[in-house]
């Protein structure tokens, strides 16, 4: 197991996943990203620290393990970096490098805010398990399919070129956003099971979503109700005891 924390983390062209949120990009994959509450209070920044260092070295090498053993020629050295830009909200998010290394990124305002080592493990066991599950492989190909079939119709309606340009980008989004309360259920459950294999707490860790916004259930929402979440969680960590 090898163990990087970089700072500052290097530009990453990236869109949302986890706790925060997935999106295909033209430079690099996508990403997962997880927001939690606002800076309140915040751990010093020696303990934060301390914290942070050890967490990363329990969970890296389970979440590494995991995924080796549930896929197949994928990548799984995961590459845990610290992202110091500021004026951020607390957030985490999974992406991919260019040469298609999963990196686990967190800012300092979320690593100083979590309550504790759980919920900062339940946060890199989820971004983890989005890598390990392909999500962002499996969004980018629905967004291909959304803009295809919106910018097929638009097409044969006789619009001109920029009307299909258009459609095929109302498609994409719309395709990207077809399963992405289920991908954020997935990687809770599996993000349970690293959590747990790693000697943390899940149900502790996933309290985090009581102190977030709760995004209810739009139609169009990239994350599921915080109540399914945690119910997810609880019904996970109970099958493993």
């Amino acid at each position: 197991m090898r163990f990087r924390i970089l700072i500052p983390v290097l530009a990453l062209t990236l869109s949302a996943c986890g706790f925060v949120s997935n999106e295909p990009t033209q430079s690099s994959p996508a990403k997962s990203e997880t927001p939690l509450p606002n800076v309140g209070d915040s751990l010093d920044a020696e303990r934060a620290a301390r914290q942070f260092v050890k967490v990363v070295k329990t969970v890296e090498p389970i979440a590494e393990q995991e995924c080796r053993e549930r896929t197949s020629g994928v990548n799984c050295d995961f590459n845990i970096v610290v992202d110091d830009r500021p004026n951020q909200a607390p957030n985490a998010f999974q992406t991919l490098d260019k040469s298609g290394r999963p990196v686990l990124a967190f800012n300092i305002p979320l690593i100083a805010t979590v309550k504790n080592a759980d919920e900062l493990a339940f946060v890199m066991g989820h971004e983890a398990a989005h890598h390990i599950e392909a999500h962002i492989a499996k969004q980018k190909r629905n967004a291909t399919a959304g803009a295809v079939i919106f910018g097929g119709i638009a097409a044969i309606t006789g619009v001109g070129d920029s009307a299909v340009q258009t459609a095929q980008e109302v498609g994409a989004s719309l395709g990207s956003r077809t399963y992405s309360k289920e991908f954020e259920l997935e990687a809770d459950r599996l993000g349970t099971v690293i959590t747990h294999k790693a000697g943390y707490d899940p149900v502790r860790g996933a309290a985090f979503f009581t102190r977030i916004a709760d995004p209810g259930d739009a139609f169009l929402g990239t994350h599921p109700p915080n109540a399914a979440r945690i119910e997810t969680v609880r019904q996970t960590a109970a099958s493993l005891n």
